[in-house]
């Protein structure tokens, strides 16, 4: 394959989307993963639609991060022309809940940790000897502001998101003697289905979240990732903190009156 490769988790919807067309759009094969085959379907469709994304060939197949037998028969299962992954975009993670962490839904901090951290790790662990190998790539994890600085209530999504940010500086401490790059991008509150998940299905309750300010969506994120990874190739962006400019730091957000 000429083209360079892309391999995106998380990919049916939001940040995941929003980047598959984005790096579509530069010249980018796709590799795109995610649980939901329908809305995978709903992705295929969407690229193959569009005229700058179609010629960009696609491979897709439905993929939970949290089993690593299931993220190893992905890979052994991927065609020959398709194991040269030249950029892997971490990106499948979720929230669950929003309590204190003494009233905590433990089956929530197991998605999260589950999903966050060791899916992570899975899909990075698989992928990353092949970029080793060929002595060049590109891994970015997709963090956020809760990796940075806690909030009140996020207590154990904010703990998964912090160990985000040091597998990322780990790993790139580690990689870049083999030539592979690696980035932290880190987002404040960008409106995609990321409260509706928290909120186990209460959009009401999710939309709550976004009202009264302009907050960042999933092509914010998408484009900071089509300009990290269209860098030089001795220039790493190692890490990015994108907030809407009415969220200063992460618990707190102005909100226009009504």
């Amino acid at each position: 394959m000429s083209q360079p490769i892309a391999l995106i988790t998380g990919a049916s919807s939001g940040i995941g989307f929003a980047t598959a067309q984005t790096l579509a759009r530069m010249g980018y094969d796709l590799v795109v993963v995610a649980r939901r085959s329908d809305r995978l379907q709903s992705l295929l469709d969407v690229l193959k639609s569009d005229p700058e994304t179609a010629k960009s060939q696609v491979y897709s197949s439905v993929l939970d991060v949290r089993s690593l037998q299931q993220v190893k028969d992905f890979y052994q299962n991927l065609p020959a022309s398709w194991k040269n992954i030249d950029v892997l975009v971490n990106n499948a993670g979720l929230a669950k809940g929003l309590s204190k962490f003494y009233d905590g839904d433990t089956d929530h901090w197991d998605q999260m940790i589950d999903t966050n951290v060791k899916g992570l790790m899975y899909v990075s662990r698989t992928v990353a000897p092949g970029m080793i190998a060929r002595g060049k790539g590109h891994i970015i994890n997709i963090g956020s502001i809760a990796g940075k600085e806690v909030y009140d209530n996020g207590n154990v999504y904010c703990g998964t998101k912090f160990a985000v940010d040091a597998l990322t500086k780990s790993m790139r401490l580690e990689l870049a003697v083999h030539g592979v790059r690696v980035t932290g991008i880190h987002p404040g509150a960008v409106e995609t289905e990321f409260s509706i998940v928290r909120f186990d299905g209460d959009e009401q309750r999710a939309q709550k979240v976004y009202e009264g300010f302009d907050n960042l969506i999933a092509e914010d994120i998408a484009d900071a990732i089509g300009y990290v990874v269209s860098r030089k190739p001795h220039v790493n962006i190692n890490d990015l903190v994108i907030m809407p400019q009415a969220q200063a730091v992460a618990g707190m957000i102005i909100r226009k009156e009504s």
